[in-house]
């Protein structure tokens, strides 16, 4: 999978699960009906979130984001449906491209290395990206909600 198609899949997936969020809301705060909303698009939002911050990191070490534009690609997981704006405006700048770099080129440093050995190896850098989503939603869980919850 290139990273375009990566990003992408997950900027929308993010998206997707905002809009299950702020529907859960609506119905447990406006016609006061039921919580489940909020508990499973909650969940799935923070899943995902989790996902989408791992993926722009990523792909950021392998297409040599900036320090600006890797911090606004996570910034844009915070406000609704941005990172379907972030996604189309990065593509539109050259930021996504249809091959991994680091499958290519010689990773030099330890964060290339790792970025690299998870693109060489994809099947192994999905269980690793499913395993290191897992391990970070159980210390959320842990941590607890978000402030105002």
């Amino acid at each position: 999978m290139s990273p375009r198609r990566l990003f992408r899949i997950v900027a929308v997936a993010e998206a997707i699960t905002w809009a299950l969020l702020l529907g859960g809301m609506f119905l447990k705060y406006v016609t006061e009906t039921t919580e489940v909303g909020v508990s499973i698009g909650g969940m799935l939002h923070g899943v995902v979130f989790i996902a989408y911050v791992l993926t722009v990191l990523v792909v950021a070490v392998d297409a040599r984001w900036s320090k600006g534009r890797t911090v606004l690609g996570v910034l844009s997981a915070i406000p609704p449906f941005f990172t379907i704006w972030f996604d189309l405006a990065v593509e539109k700048r050259g930021g996504l491209g249809e091959r991994w770099r680091l499958r290519e080129e010689q990773p030099t440093g330890g964060v290339d290395k790792a970025v690299g050995w998870l693109v060489r190896k994809p099947l192994q850098g999905a269980a690793t990206g499913v395993v290191a989503v897992a391990v970070l939603t159980g210390v959320a869980l842990l941590v607890g909600p978000p402030v105002g919850s």
